[in-house]
């Protein structure tokens, strides 16, 4: 059988034997917004647990509005149009609005690629930032969380009259669901709070994992800050496998956020009687896959549906390469991964995107990793503990030499936009 996956900008068709074939793991049908702008009108004139954004903006002289990077295939020009409007009719004046970039540990976004994400009139027309995590002067101390992360906000955010954030609601690796208090923290905070909020007792705890809330420290203490920060509106969207726009969910960040969480419940949980052989699974194409530190995503995604001792067959374009500076020295210059995970529990040790090692460490743990890409050398891509593939099908012939002629195959064409669920 023909399957396409979500590879780069274009695709990829892989051909997967029919006989091995268990199941194809794909989002539940949603029906898209054929005119989203309209949708996003309508949501700010009728939030969740609050007044309209109208009103929110009458007597404020400053408003920061945070969006999310290249990465994040958020329709961020459908929103703001709407919502710069409403802000300059309440009154806040153009050159008191500032649209900031929540890069997280990323690199900055590049002006085309802010012309891209949201439209050239708004890029040029409004102040635009990045956040640099690592730039201690450009943020603020707001104490510590309960779990004793310490707050560090940008300050541009902190000190603004009005606080926006514009997000996309999808299943996450570590958070359990993106968007809402998550373009808070990590989205616009400081390295000193994201080394801690990201370090080992977080993500190495048992209930930090995608699609659960209930008792994750990782989107606990997340929330914690962005109320801490004092967001006061969101405006967070869900997607459908086209990447159209399918959910809106304005107003108050709890109430209106955990809105979208249940819709995206019933359409991003994917079952499975039981665990696989192995799992042939993406980085949802391009905007995701441009790195392999984001392709670390869709192998811990896919940890659910493989067996132990299974194998993950992943692809990803990784255009940009392996990552960050930071993260590709520390995969490249690595002999031992697990002894590098053990040496992040010494008191006094942090190296920026260290947590990326963790997730790919915890995957490994698991399954054995093939990786189809055209954007890193196979020579450089085995020393990030992977083994290169030349196609999927190659793959899969390794895994079945490995697993038996028999062995069961799942398929995740969206990779980790789709979480799987053991039924039996």
């Amino acid at each position: 059988m023909e399957i396409r996956l979500d590879y780069g900008r274009d695709g990829l068709t892989a051909r997967v034997p029919d006989r091995n074939l268990e199941a194809v793991l794909s989002l539940q049908p949603q029906k898209a917004h054929y005119w989203p702008e309209r949708g996003v009108r309508d949501a700010l004139r009728q939030p969740r647990g609050c007044p309209p954004l109208a009103a929110f903006a009458r007597g404020r002289q400053s408003a920061c509005i945070v969006v999310c990077d290249i990465t994040r295939p958020v329709p961020s020009k459908a929103v703001l149009g709407e919502m710069l409007a409403v802000l300059e009719a309440g009154g806040i004046p153009r050159d008191g609005i500032t649209i900031l970039v929540a890069t997280g540990t990323h690199r900055p976004s590049t002006p085309a690629e802010q012309a891209q994400m949201l439209g050239p009139d708004i890029a040029q027309t409004y102040r635009i930032e990045n956040h640099v995590a690592t730039d201690s002067s450009t943020h603020t101390y707001l104490g510590e969380t309960p779990g004793g992360v310490p707050i560090w906000v940008n300050s541009r955010f902190v000190e603004a009259d009005l606080k926006i954030s514009v997000g996309l609601i999808e299943p996450h690796f570590m958070a359990g669901y993106s968007g809402g208090r998550k373009m808070v923290c990590p989205g616009i905070c400081g390295m000193e709070t994201i080394k801690v909020w990201h370090g080992p007792r977080y993500i190495g705890h048992e209930r930090s994992e995608s699609t659960l809330l209930e008792g994750n420290p990782v989107h606990e203490d997340s929330a914690y800050i962005a109320a801490k920060a004092g967001l006061d509106f969101i405006c967070d969207v869900t997607l459908d496998d086209q990447k159209k726009v399918t959910g809106i969910y304005a107003g108050r960040p709890e109430s209106a956020w955990m809105q979208g969480v249940q819709a995206v419940e019933k359409v991003v949980k994917a079952p499975l009687s039981e665990p696989v052989d192995i799992v042939v699974t993406t980085t949802a194409g391009y905007p995701l896959d441009l790195t392999f530190y984001q392709a670390v995503k869709g192998m811990v995604g896919a940890l659910p549906a493989v067996k132990e001792g299974g194998t993950i067959i992943i692809v990803a374009r990784c255009e940009e390469g392996i990552g960050g500076p930071e993260f590709t020295e520390t995969l490249l210059n690595t002999d031992d991964l697990e002894g590098f995970v053990q040496k992040t529990y010494e008191p006094g040790f942090f190296v920026p995107d260290q947590w990326e090692v963790h997730e790919l460490a915890k995957a490994l743990r698991k399954a054995e990793v093939l990786m189809y890409t055209e954007g890193i050398p196979a020579e450089t891509l085995s020393r990030c503990f992977v083994t290169p593939i030349s196609s999927v099908e190659e793959g899969i012939r390794q895994a079945l030499a490995k697993h038996g002629d028999l062995a069961r195959i799942a398929v995740i064409p969206k990779g980790p936009y789709v979480a799987p669920v053991i039924s039996g």
